[in-house]
């Protein structure tokens, strides 16, 4: 497994570059965000993780190791390869794909081209409990409401009587129409039980 690569860039295309390491030439294929770091002559060093096929070795770069994790992570969802998992991170930030499948956040997933609303639910339930813990972001109240309001709204419809389940049916309903940016906790769960009530 080739961990990480570090040498000079020697070319730089609009879905790779190629890092000369021990004269050998090695063809990274990274993110634009990862590309735009990365002039020819420097040196760089990036995470890299090989995926392996039948009629084919492809190495992918990241500028962090936390977009490596998230690249191999999001790979072990079902339907997931390795061209989505970047296209993932071209979009958005490791921070932001992390907070969106720990709040169910499906509608910041399906702006990633190839997820619709099904790929992203998908998302959401297979990595929801396998994300790690998810940074608060940002700063003020708002980084804390966006990284924990689910659980919040959650907690609060348990302690008033509501079941598990439909607290979380609540939540997930909260969050396909979260406007941007987040309102505070007090105001999504008005939210949360007005929907309750309809079904209660």
């Amino acid at each position: 497994m080739i961990a990480s690569v570090s040498g000079v860039v020697a070319s730089v295309s609009p879905d790779s570059a190629v890092i000369e390491v021990g004269g050998v030439g090695l063809a990274v294929h990274c993110s634009p965000g990862t590309l735009a770091k990365l002039r020819p002559g420097m040196t760089a060093r990036l995470a890299t993780s090989l995926v392996v096929r039948e009629d084919s070795l492809t190495l992918y770069g990241f500028a962090t190791e936390e977009e490596k994790q998230l690249f191999e992570l999001l790979q072990t969802a079902s339907g997931v390869g390795p061209r989505l998992a970047q296209a993932v991170l071209a979009v958005h930030s490791p921070e932001t794909v992390r907070r969106a499948i720990a709040s169910g956040d499906t509608a910041t997933l399906t702006k990633v081209p190839g997820i619709g609303k099904k790929g992203a639910e998908r998302l959401v339930l297979e990595l929801r409990d396998r994300i790690g813990p998810v940074p608060a972001g940002g700063d003020g109240a708002t980084g804390g409401v966006a990284a924990g309001w689910h659980e919040q709204v959650r907690e609060a419809l348990i302690g008033l009587g509501w079941t598990t389940a439909q607290a979380n049916q609540a939540v997930a309903a909260v969050a396909e129409n979260l406007p941007d940016p987040i309102p505070p906790v007090p105001v999504l769960l008005k939210q949360a039980i007005r929907m309750l009530g309809k079904t209660r």
